[in-house]
């Protein structure tokens, strides 16, 4: 079987600017004039309590995580992204044209004279510095964004109908802002392949719930439940959580104030106190494996070695991750090899008896090679400095929510599997150990390394 990508997406919105200069190098004059987007006012706040439910598909290993489908455009047309809350902007790739895309050309987005101007406040929203680029107001808005892992996306800011079935009520169809990708660039070592794009759901002003909630839609709440067994499910809203029995912690707003960071937070080993503090805590679901800085890192590793003296394991090399061990015979699940390692806890200082558990299969995979590896890489090795990610390992089996109204992020163990349909028609409340969707699919990463040529990106008419 063809190895699989381990893709983490997004940590630092390293570059997310308009590109004059660097546009006007890749594309001719067009003489298609920007759009306007809906107005807020044009939207009546009646549906304000909706909540969107979506199934996911994929897994951690070996798919490389998860992603939903989304319909774009009118008609409506399919696109699966990757769905991030470690990034605000959404964006799918763009025939513009798109060179060297991963996607088939008739499963791009095609712009149709439907492009969003410089001087729109969704533009302004991603510019890093807050200060225009574009000379004149009827530029088109140019974006850039980079990952942690050095991945990118590069384009131009359009909007398009997107069609949404809330769980009760009639279909959505606002008119959102996002990228129109033209230019795509992957930095991961290994082959990999693609969905169309990212679902940005950081909470910066250009996200789709800010946009949601702009237009009275929604309530500025998300959430998400993975299965470790494949699958999930994605929700948008508030109308059917209940509180009951989750752990909350407030927001800390970091420099970029677009991730959600939880504070600050104590790692502890079995319970036990290691002396590490202080950490930096970033809940990212663009990121496969989680991410600890060179200290937690290093004291994670110290002592599941201690732990791990004369036990049947064998550190070993393998293509699937940095640290892996073997058994006496390949390892088929988790549960083989469970009983070797100790639970790690997160507790957080801005909350009292806030602890998030990472139990060993909340940070172990078994490779196809039948070894066991850690889900928790160095931070320091992809430029993470001293944050930490809970990435999508550590999340499976978890209902995680991102309330942004009360500025909390809420887990509990939950099961991410078993079908429940009642939600779809707004019956009762999701109870806290039931899930909508169970599916597998297929694998995620990003974009393929993509450059500009010498053809304008976007159709020019004369």
């Amino acid at each position: 079987m063809e190895r699989k990508s381990k893709r983490m997406m997004t940590v630092l919105l390293l570059s997310l600017a308009m590109l004059a200069t660097t546009f006007q190098e890749c594309l001719s004059d067009s003489s298609q004039p920007p759009s306007k987007r809906m107005s807020t006012k044009s939207t009546p706040p009646r549906n304000a309590g909706s909540t969107i439910v979506f199934p996911v598909t994929g897994n951690v290993y070996p798919h490389g995580g998860y992603s939903v489908s989304l319909q774009i455009g009118n008609p409506p047309k399919n696109f699966e992204l990757d769905f991030d809350t470690g990034s605000d902007l959404t964006w799918v790739q763009c025939e513009a044209p798109c060179q060297n895309c991963t996607q088939p050309r008739g499963s791009l987005y095609k712009p149709n004279n439907n492009f969003i101007s410089s001087d729109d406040p969704l533009c302004k929203a991603i510019q890093a510095s807050g200060k225009p680029l574009n000379k004149s107001p009827n530029d088109l808005c140019n974006y850039k964004i980079e990952y942690a892992d050095h991945s990118s996306s590069r384009g131009v800011l359009v909007s398009d109908q997107f069609s949404l079935r809330p769980t009760k009520g009639s279909q959505l169809i606002p008119r959102l802002g996002f990228g129109c990708g033209y230019d795509q660039k992957y930095s991961g070592p290994y082959p990999h392949q693609s969905t169309a794009g990212v679902l940005g759901l950081g909470n910066g002003k250009a996200g789709i719930m800010s946009q949601l909630n702009a237009l009275h839609l929604t309530r500025n709440v998300l959430g998400h439940c993975l299965s470790g067994q494949g699958g999930g499910f994605l929700f948008l809203g508030d109308d059917f959580v209940s509180p009951s029995g989750i752990v909350w912690t407030p927001m800390s707003h970091g420099s970029s104030g677009k991730q959600y960071s939880s504070g600050q937070a104590e790692l502890l080993y079995d319970r036990k106190a290691t002396g590490v503090k202080g950490l930096q805590v970033i809940f990212d679901s663009g990121s496969t494996y989680t991410y600890f800085d060179p200290q937690a890192y290093k004291t994670t590793l110290d002592m599941l070695s201690r732990d791990l003296k004369g036990k049947p394991l064998i550190e070993t090399r393998d293509p699937a991750l940095s640290i892996c061990w073997k058994g006496p015979k390949p390892f088929k699940t988790v549960s083989d090899v469970k009983h070797y390692f100790k639970p790690l806890h997160l507790s957080f200082t801005a909350a009292e008896n806030a602890l998030l558990e990472l139990s060993p299969r909340a940070y172990l995979i078994v490779s196809e090679l039948g070894n066991v590896c850690l889900g928790i890489l160095n931070g320091a090795e992809v430029g993470l400095q001293d944050l930490n990610l809970i990435g999508d390992i550590s999340m499976q089996d978890k209902l995680v929510i991102y309330n942004n109204e009360k500025q909390q992020i809420g887990w509990i163990s939950s099961n991410c599997n078993n079908p429940s349909p009642e939600l779809l028609d707004g019956s009762r409340k999701l109870s806290l150990h039931e899930s909508v969707w169970g599916r597998k699919v297929k694998h995620i990463s990003l974009a393929k390394r993509n450059q500009c040529k010498e053809h304008s990106p976007i159709p020019t008419s004369h």
